[in-house]
């Protein structure tokens, strides 16, 4: 075989069939091996499907406007099964919700909190540290003070 990857289409159908396979708890190497499918492209099927439904699943080439706009409609109401048929699994599985927008607002704050609270700590350093050197060095001129030096410019 020739460094050319594998350009080969499957149908959605095909995904969905493969992808129920694996919800169905099937082994995705053996899965990988028997279908001749890189396990990667696998797990890649997953994740459109998981995020876009059976829509985000094309043979190939980008999405159209048509497309993209049930894929939108489907990630927003997931809350009827009717609409967006999943691949046949033997459990039922709840549908996948998309982040939570305020855990995610939460988290961001938290993070940002963190940060803060680091910066408080390298300023009260500098500014202790900036204390200290003022304080320390002796004034020319003054006993144990350093002595004055000649310029460098005659």
């Amino acid at each position: 075989m020739s460094g050319k990857t594998d350009q080969r289409r499957f149908s959605r159908e095909y995904k969905l069939a493969v992808l129920s396979r694996m919800a169905a708890g099937e082994n995705v190497s053996a899965l990988s091996r028997e279908l001749g499918i890189a396990r990667k492209c696998l797990y890649q099927w997953q994740e459109r499907f998981r995020i876009g439904g059976p829509v985000a699943l094309r043979s190939r080439g980008r999405m159209t406007l048509a497309e993209r706009a049930e894929m939108r409609c489907e990630s927003v109401g997931r809350e009827s099964a009717a609409a967006a048929p999943r691949p046949p699994s033997r459990t039922p599985q709840p549908p996948p919700t998309p982040p939570d927008e305020l855990a995610r607002a939460r988290e961001r704050i938290a993070e940002l909190e963190r940060k803060i609270g680091r910066q408080e700590l390298e300023l009260d350093f500098f500014q202790r540290a900036l204390r200290h050197v003022g304080e320390a060095q002796p004034r020319s001129g003054a006993p144990g003070g350093t002595a004055p030096t000649r310029s460098s410019k005659r």
